[in-house]
């Protein structure tokens, strides 16, 4: 907060500043008359309008910037120390670069409608915001879609990543215009099992409001909860999912 009253008063200073440097540049002008046409031709040269507005540019940059930190403040999660630490909420531990080499080493032409970069990026962007570990998130994609083969019920065009609202094989479930969004409504989805807490972004995920209902008060900490639960039956879902994890790791 403090800073961001700080960022504000110094765009009004600049903004402050600019108005009367131009105003005195005008003043000269008119009482000058005989340097008029030095000043027209002088224009083109002066670069220092173009520095003022550079300036507050920038502090309006800031300023944004630390408006959406404020909005949005860096969640404190436990750090994940180990590979078999079987929790849902925490931190990555496999780097993005490890998460799309796993893939395109088992399918090098996923259907997807953006490159396995630009794909991992999101789930770590949207992991981190909602304090859901990225890497094994993706590994549950991964099962999910085949490593983005599909064949099942779920097409490519929906950027839907983990099966949701495909209740059965004649229910084709959620569509989302983004791949983005498709991995911000699994990050979601992920949280409305293991948190009370409401997402930073508008809810996309559109069984969230479902899941919550359930469960009330209560969360699911780790993924093998989620065994009879996201899958049916599921015995061993949560399982699978951490061991394609390890072998993401292992890239």
């Amino acid at each position: 907060m403090r800073k961001d009253i700080l960022l504000r008063g110094s765009l009004a200073a600049a903004l402050g500043l600019f108005i009367l440097t131009a105003n005195s540049a005008d003043a000269r002008r008119v009482y000058d008359p005989n340097t008029a046409t030095k000043v027209h031709t002088e224009r083109g040269t002066d670069t220092s309008t173009d520095d003022f507005r550079a300036r507050i540019s920038n502090l309006m940059r800031q300023a944004e910037e630390a408006e959406e930190a404020e909005q949005h403040p860096p969640l404190s999660v436990p750090k994940t120390l180990s590979e078999y630490d079987t929790a849902i909420i925490g931190t990555p531990l496999a780097s993005q670069q490890q998460c799309v080499d796993y893939l395109l080493s088992v399918n090098p032409y996923p259907a997807i409608s953006v490159s396995p970069k630009e794909l991992v990026s999101y789930y770590y962007e949207e992991g981190e915001r909602e304090g859901i570990r990225p890497d094994v998130a993706f590994a549950q994609a991964l099962k999910e879609t085949g490593f983005f083969r599909y064949g099942g019920t779920v097409t490519p065009d929906q950027n839907n990543y983990c099966g949701l609202g495909t209740t059965s094989s004649e229910v084709k479930g959620a569509y989302f215009a983004t791949s983005q969004l498709g991995v911000r409504a699994h990050i979601q989805h992920l949280l409305a099992y293991a948190s009370t807490r409401q997402p930073a972004f508008p809810v996309v995920d559109p069984r969230y409001s479902l899941v919550r209902s359930v469960y009330g008060t209560g969360t699911l900490g780790n993924w093998q909860d989620l065994n009879g639960r996201w899958a049916v039956p599921g015995d061993s879902y949560g399982q699978s999912i951490l061991s394609m994890f390890r072998a993401i790791l292992r890239k």
